[in-house]
């Protein structure tokens, strides 16, 4: 009989698990959403953490959002970016309206995890990425998720029409001088003694930076609070139909096509001028009279100036202006603080030369071309350590987004036991309102968090930087538009004499000017 010698396996049975995360996704923050929001966090939490061959990654959930453009989910965002990082494998999703209803921006999406080697699985339509035919199936049920997104849109969209038509049309944000009770705007008594002020004043003859500069000084608030009056803001009142008991409606208007976009109403679609929709606070007499005011003045006004080298790259550190361009007859130019120009108290950053900030501006760069190895390069190695600590910072933003669910969740049941009458209305809204406070403070933080993850962007643009400079002259002996353009993002003056050039990666470097003895 043959003998048989087992020889046992010398190499190692590869047993890495599979990353897995789920993307989840809720259209309003209405009970019910918030429901299915908190169900799908928990659902796939469970369903990946008992697949011994998978390991979870995170749930990335967006609450509340929009599903039209991507650019606004903060989540999705971070998933995106974890996936660049090569922290996950594969994406589970309820279905493909929740991941996207812009066909574009799905497609693109799937195209770009492909080549990453990430496969999405969508549970509704039982679509596997990780199969070829399935971008095919995923184009047509995103364009009709698409086509579903824009008929809600429409719909929307015809009942606002119709409402504005007869007039019936209430705006959701009255303007100041007025608020909304029962869905009526009224006049608030405060604000509007401030709103015939300004019209008043500016009809004899005062500016529109005088008045404004009036009511900071007097500490008098706006309507969110901040006493820091400005040009735009009288403009704003002075030529608001509001004030007067009139409403233009549609002044802003929403395009047609994905993804959905608010702009301004120059003429795409129909307007509407509705009479006495209110309580006036000025009569037309003093309007009608501001409005031909304000078309004289802005009439005798200077064409759009001409665009200079130094044209809003210079802001006042002290007071945040930024800086004009002057010429004198000698043909010398400066550029001096609006603030300071009008008044030595308000700022007192005075006028620099512009061959000064020109000169400073050279030294800077030579500085850098000899000693880029000594600044921008050990400058990228920190950034790229810093990304590699990236991970906890994901950690703890899931953590936050189980806080929130959890936190949802107790309000749902909070506002379940009110319904049936087993609390007391006194108790739910002290509860209530301590959920919410919560809810928002981790909001704040999972912001913070997120924002401060932008070691990607600042690596790229310092990498950029590194290579520009490199390609450029050896020495700068005069000044080069260019180059200055392409590494300076501004010019801040925190001191006289002291410009701080803020570099297009966010590094900040500053020169002092040697002023010529005279």
């Amino acid at each position: 009989m043959a003998e048989v010698i087992v020889i046992n396996p010398t190499v190692a049975i590869d047993t890495k698990k599979l990353k897995v995360c789920a993307y989840a996704r809720v259209s309003s923050d209405s009970s019910d959403q918030l429901n299915s929001f908190i169900s799908q966090v928990n659902h796939y939490t469970n369903f990946i953490q008992s697949n011994d061959a998978w390991e979870f990654v995170d749930v990335y959930a967006d609450e509340g959002l929009t599903g039209t453009c991507i650019d606004k989910r903060e989540e999705f965002q971070r998933m995106i970016k974890d996936c660049r990082k090569g922290n996950i494998d594969k994406i589970l999703t309820k279905s493909i309206s929740r991941f996207s209803r812009n066909t574009r921006d799905c497609i693109e999406t799937i195209r770009e995890l492909k080549m990453l080697g990430i496969s999405i699985e969508f549970e509704k339509e039982e679509i596997d990425t990780e199969t070829m035919a399935s971008e095919m199936i995923v184009g047509i049920l995103g364009s009709l998720a698409q086509e579903e997104s824009i008929s809600i849109s429409n719909n929307m969209r015809w009942s606002y029409q119709k409402r504005m038509q007869s007039g019936d049309f209430i705006t959701c944000c009255p303007p100041y001088g007025y608020k909304l009770e029962n869905n009526t705007i009224v006049i608030n008594p405060d604000e509007a003694e401030i709103v015939k002020r300004i019209f008043n004043s500016y009809v004899i003859g005062k500016g529109k930076s005088e008045i404004a500069q009036e009511l900071a000084e007097e500490n008098i608030p706006k309507k969110d609070g901040n006493t820091k009056w400005q040009y735009k803001t009288i403009q704003y009142i002075i030529s608001n139909e509001k004030y007067i008991g009139d409403s233009l409606v549609q002044k802003r208007c929403t395009t047609d096509t994905l993804p959905f976009r608010k702009i301004r109403n120059n003429g795409q679609k129909d307007k509407y001028y509705v009479r006495n929709t209110h309580e006036p606070i000025i009569d037309r007499e003093t309007f009608n009279q501001a409005q031909k005011l304000n078309e004289f003045r802005n009439a005798i006004k200077t064409s759009e100036p001409k665009q200079y080298s130094l044209t809003k790259m210079i802001q006042c550190g002290e007071c945040g202006c930024t800086l004009k361009r002057r010429a004198r007859k000698n043909d010398s130019v400066y550029w001096m603080c609006y603030n300071h120009f009008e008044s030595k108290d308000k700022c007192s950053i005075r006028q620099i030369d512009e061959n000064e900030i020109y000169s400073a501006f050279i030294r800077l760069y030579n500085k850098l071309k000899h000693n880029s190895q000594y600044i921008l390069n050990p400058l990228l190695d920190q950034l790229e350590t810093m990304k590699n600590k990236s991970t906890m910072r994901n950690v703890k933003i899931g953590e936050i987004n189980k806080q929130i669910a959890e936190l949802t969740e107790q309000n749902l049941i909070l506002t379940r036991l009110r319904s049936k009458g087993y609390m007391d209305s006194a108790i739910f809204m002290e509860q209530a309102n301590e959920i919410n406070n919560n809810i928002n403070a981790l909001r704040k933080v999972r912001r913070t968090l997120l924002d401060n993850d932008e070691n990607d962007n600042e690596i790229v643009t310092t990498k950029k930087l590194i290579s520009i400079i490199d390609d450029s002259a050896d020495i700068l002996t005069e000044f080069n538009e260019l180059i200055f353009k392409s590494i300076v993002q501004n010019i801040i003056i925190k001191e006289q004499d002291h410009l701080t050039f803020r570099l297009i990666n966010g590094l900040e470097l500053t020169e002092t000017i040697r002023r010529k003895v005279r």
